[in-house]
């Protein structure tokens, strides 16, 4: 392997980069023009420089799909963090993802990103941080992704006693919409 260290701090940024989708070994092996072995070598290598107690994140693989995830000992200050954060309102994004959560609940981070069109992973991290949403069990679906729903906390902090009292979803009929299109 030639200039390992420089590989490695390019392994390290491509990590860093990709957030929360993380990065394929084969991705790694391809743009890194590195083999398997040198992978693991690089990989063990950085996991235990972020194992280091002074670290607030480490370095994980899941599934061959290496990425960046804060420790533990990090979450209660995230949390707080989002806590005091929660007086300055929620952005746009988080209104949309937790409307999402509200009316179609339970509902796993991919029907999420169908409806909204883009990737939701940081935002429903956010959520949990601010307790609106919790994470409610797995479904049945392959791969049995997480199911979220909102929490006590949201119902309090928009002041609802259910979830019947949010207003009803406009209905469209298809039909009418594209008869229209052509007159």
């Amino acid at each position: 392997m030639e200039n390992k260290e420089h590989i490695k701090m390019v392994f390290e940024g491509l990590l860093f980069i990709v957030g929360d989708d993380g990065v394929t070994k084969e991705q790694l092996k391809e743009i890194l023009e590195i083999s398997y072995e040198d992978i693991d070598e690089i990989f063990n290598e950085l996991q235990e420089y972020y194992l280091d107690d002074q670290r607030g994140i480490e370095l994980v693989n899941y599934g061959d799909n290496y990425k960046f995830l804060s420790k533990a000992v990090v979450h209660p200050y995230a949390q707080k963090m989002f806590q005091n954060t929660k007086q300055s309102g929620l952005s746009q994004a988080a209104l949309e993802t937790l409307a999402i959560i509200a009316y179609k609940q339970p509902i796993t981070r991919v029907e999420i990103e169908e409806i909204r069109g883009v990737g939701a992973d940081m935002m429903l991290r956010r959520l949990i941080a601010r307790n609106l949403i919790k994470e409610v069990g797995r479904s049945e679906a392959p791969g049995r992704p997480i199911l979220y729903e909102v929490t006590d906390e949201f119902m309090d902090t928009f002041k609802l006693i259910s979830l019947e009292e949010l207003p009803e979803l406009p209905s469209f009929n298809l039909d009418e919409t594209e008869e229209n299109l052509y007159d």
